[in-house]
């Protein structure tokens, strides 16, 4: 039986061929995940131990009080720790907001800079790749992107604001590496002396305090002497604790980098796994007779179902190997295109690690065997007079009562679970709920695959029937001739075409619901804000603005924190108006708003507990605390009011002069955009941190960042469509064996060798429609259902021309299947094959 086994691998070696590319795609996107998390996981590490290996010791603000009691290291204390004993040295590091100005006078980034201290001595951690540390305090360092983005060179000028705002110039000696800290990779970064950085900053303590131990003295020894010294409110831990810590906080956050994509993997699988129980089907379907003759020669059932069992794990085995080695060549191919992408990743080397080969190995081998369990099974009933049958007995399907009532149970469940997601208030539970919905619908489309297969083929190849004449008809009824192999093979093309369809609905969806809500929330030309989000806008901008006759309405916005609340906090505003600004309320109309009123939004209400007609008392910093009647709510995501708007005078006896936070623009009608623009521009250009912003562009930042992704997951799930397009191969090839007979007598009635192509190249479209169909209308339906769990009021969008092209690409990716199994068969001799059957 051994022997025979081996002899049926190498006789099927094409089949065997296209299943071990589906397993080794599946296994190949599992172990790259891992070999790419793991390397950057590595790296990362690596990286931040090299860079602590020249610390001893680190001090850092204390988690048990509030981050407003202990939000730095004071000098006082820096001076005890240098003081302990078996310190060497102590350093504290300054890091804040130190905003660069760039050559058009404008403050570089949406966001301002960082500013940080650049140690001196051996403590020094910063990288400089070119020029020299600061040494003076006139002196600063870039980090290389900024510069390289912004213009500037080692010997430039460069002027920087304070905390204040007020400009301050710097001489350029040196550019650094940021080396792998996100958020100075993010915002850039200027670098300075440490009592510079200070003044600059505003930052009145030290973020965290490196230690150099006395030579002979142990990291844990002088650990213990400096914790000693600062007490039980600071954090105090080895260097080599601390490079751990660094690569948690600093470090990608692979984890939900590693979970979506083996998501990805373990669709791939499935499908793979539907492709193995396909293909032991048709083989074991080609071996009747073989198998039958086994028997009659001795071979019991367990023999052959054992040999089928042999078959899929050493198909299961080599397919994991391939696979595992096809992962490492994903996972390298990563990282080099991250790389060269400019991501801020480590060097470190790809590497297969122990845990990854044993993953990929069982989940092959488990995932092979466990298709093909079936199959074998079904080996085992082959009766030995079966040896005896010139042609293969064609099987036919009937639908069990165990299956109907299974399918309804998942249907009715699936149905039920999502109807109770959309009664649910949006978020991620409802979201959880149309998921295991749409899993349970899916189960009862798969359990009843066999019974709609036919009639969803009859409709699908209602046209192709009737373009392709005899051909077409022929390929309609042989599509429905095995309806649970057909079932098998669309169900495998239907998960991949349902994921993409769901997620073109959902971004659509998304992408119209966010277009609306932009409308409503920005229904202006020009919006300017600070690039500090916490600082002010000079109220001079705003009122340059409204001497601009090519604007028509000019609407500032001003507020301030206070406290109350179940947060804390919460923000008390007002608001200079337009003749035409009219924010929408949900009660009355913004003229509701007098002396002592107030209207508020809905979150603060659900945060205060208040309704329309309660006082709310304030505290404010001229007036006391004053109680204001509520007379109005209004919905924070379609109206730009701050939380609790007042009137203007009542505000300013509050709170006295305060900035303006947001300024609101509409250009006059009849005046160019750009023109209007270049008016906006202007009247900023005096104010470094003020950025204009129009909804084109925040709009436009929203669609690339949309399209980037579902570029991205769907070219992952084209995964998924490739090991389907597979399954269709065999099953074509199958049908080929099954009809050998039929085929030759076709061709001896008179059909071509052209016909003969043409009729299983229609048989495979109409298999890839009936897939593409199925997976539309679930597609469409989850998508749906899942974008209403997601957020409130939303537009719903369907995105026909990319559904239609879905369709259409599935109906010719079954064509493409179809041209070798198509090819052979034609080739086929009419004579062969009939003294063959």
């Amino acid at each position: 039986m051994l022997r025979a086994t081996l002899a049926g691998l190498r006789a099927h070696r094409l089949r065997l061929l296209l299943t071990s590319l589906a397993i080794a795609l599946g296994v190949g996107f599992i172990a790259g995940t891992f070999v790419l998390t793991d390397t950057i996981d590595a790296g990362f590490t690596q990286k931040f131990t090299a860079a602590a290996d020249r610390i001893d010791a680190a001090v850092t603000p204390g988690s048990g009080g509030a981050a407003a009691t202990v939000p730095r290291i004071s000098g006082a204390v820096l001076e005890r720790i240098r003081d302990a004993d078996g310190v060497a040295d102590a350093q504290g590091l300054v890091r804040g907001t130190s905003a660069l100005i760039g050559k058009d006078g404008k403050a570089a980034g949406d966001r301002p800079t960082a500013g940080v201290s650049v140690a001196e001595g051996p403590l020094n951690r910063t990288t400089i790749t070119s020029g020299a540390a600061p040494r003076s305090a006139t002196q600063a360092v870039l980090d290389e992107n900024t510069a390289k983005t912004r213009g500037f060179a080692v010997g430039d000028t460069i002027m920087v604001l304070d905390s204040e705002n007020t400009r301050h110039e710097f001489t350029l000696v040196g550019l650094f590496d940021v080396g792998l800290d996100q958020e100075l990779g993010f915002f850039g970064a200027v670098g300075y002396t440490t009592g510079t950085a200070q003044a600059m900053t505003g930052e009145k303590g030290f973020r965290e305090v490196d230690v150099a131990a006395a030579e002979g003295v142990a990291q844990e020894r002088v650990r213990g002497a400096v914790a000693a010294a600062v007490g039980p409110d600071y954090q105090v831990m080895t260097g080599e604790r601390f490079a751990e810590d660094m690569a948690e906080r600093n470090g990608a956050d692979t984890e939900m980098i590693k979970i979506g994509l083996l998501l990805f993997g373990l669709v791939a699988m499935f499908v793979a796994a539907l492709v193995i129980y396909n293909t032991f089907n048709i083989l074991i379907a080609q071996r009747t007779r073989e198998m039958a003759l086994l028997r009659c020669i001795g071979a019991t059932r367990g023999q052959v179902f054992g040999s089928i069992v042999l078959e899929s794990a050493v198909v299961g085995l080599v397919s994991s190997v391939l696979g595992l080695l096809l992962g490492y060549g994903l996972g390298a191919g990563a990282l080099a295109v991250l790389r060269a992408t400019g991501a801020p990743l480590p060097s470190a080397t790809a590497a297969l690690e122990p845990r990854t080969v044993v993953l990929g190995l069982l989940v092959g081998l488990v995932v092979t065997v466990g298709a093909a369990l079936l199959p074998a099974r079904s080996a085992t009933r082959v009766a030995p007079i079966a040896a005896l049958r010139t042609q293969v007995e064609e099987r036919t399907f009937r639908a069990g009562l165990v299956r109907v009532v299974f399918a309804v149970l998942f249907l009715v469940a699936g149905v039920g679970a999502t109807v109770a997601a959309l009664r649910m208030e949006s978020g991620q539970p409802a979201l959880m709920m149309v998921v295991a919905g749409g899993s349970l619908v899916f189960l009862a489309v798969l359990a009843l695959g066999p019974v709609i297969v036919k009639p969803l083929g009859a409709f699908a190849g209602w046209l192709p029937a009737r373009v392709f004449g005899v051909p077409g008809r022929l390929a309609v009824d042989n599509s429905g001739r095995n309806p649970k192999r057909s079932a098998t093979t669309t169900v495998a093309l239907t998960v991949g075409v349902t994921l993409m369809t769901m997620l073109a609905v959902l971004t659509g969806t998304i992408r119209a619901t966010y277009t609306q809500k932009l409308d409503e929330q920005f229904p202006v030309d020009y919006m300017v804000q600070a690039q500090d989000r916490t600082s002010g806008l000079p109220r001079a901008l705003a009122e340059d603005l409204r001497t601009r006759p090519e604007l028509t309405s000019v609407v500032a916005f001003r507020e301030t924190a206070v406290e109350g609340g179940e947060d804390g906090k919460y923000e008390v505003g007002t608001f200079t108006a337009a003749p035409d600004f009219r924010p929408e309320l949900h009660t009355g109309s913004i003229d509701l708003l007098r002396p002592g009123t107030a209207v508020v939004a809905d979150h603060v209400v659900k945060q205060l507990g208040i309704k329309v007609g309660d006082r709310l008392p304030i505290r404010t910093t001229r007036a006391g605390t004053v109680d204001l009647t509520v007379v109005s709510t209004f919905d924070s995501q379609n109206t730009s009011l701050p939380g609790v708007t007042v009137p203007e005078q009542d505000f300013r006896r509050y709170f006295g002069t305060v900035d303006d936070s947001l300024v609101m623009i509409n250009a006059r009608d009849g005046v160019d955009p750009g023109q209007a623009r270049t008016v906006v521009e202007a009247a900023a250009q005096p104010y470094p941190t003020a950025k204009v912003a129009s909804s084109t562009e925040v709009r436009g930042e929203f669609d690339e960042a949309l399209d980037m992704m579902l570029m991205i997951i769907t070219g992952l799930l084209g995964l998924a469509v490739l090991i389907s397009l597979l399954g269709i191969a065999n099953t074509l090839s199958l049908s080929v064996h099954e009809r050998t007979r039929e085929s030759a007598l076709l061709r001896a009635l008179g059909l071509t060798r052209p016909q003969l192509r043409r009729m299983l190249s229609v048989e495979a479209l109409i298999l890839g429609l009936v897939g593409a169909l199925v997976g539309v209308v679930l597609g469409v339906a989850f998508g749906w259902a899942a974008a209403r769990t997601m957020t409130g009021d939303v537009v719903f969008q369907l995105p026909v021309l990319q559904i239609l092209a879905f369709v259409a690409l599935s109906g010719l990716a079954g064509v493409l299947a179809a041209v070798l199994p198509a090819r052979g068969a034609a080739r086929a001799s009419i004579v062969g094959a009939l003294a063959a059957g």
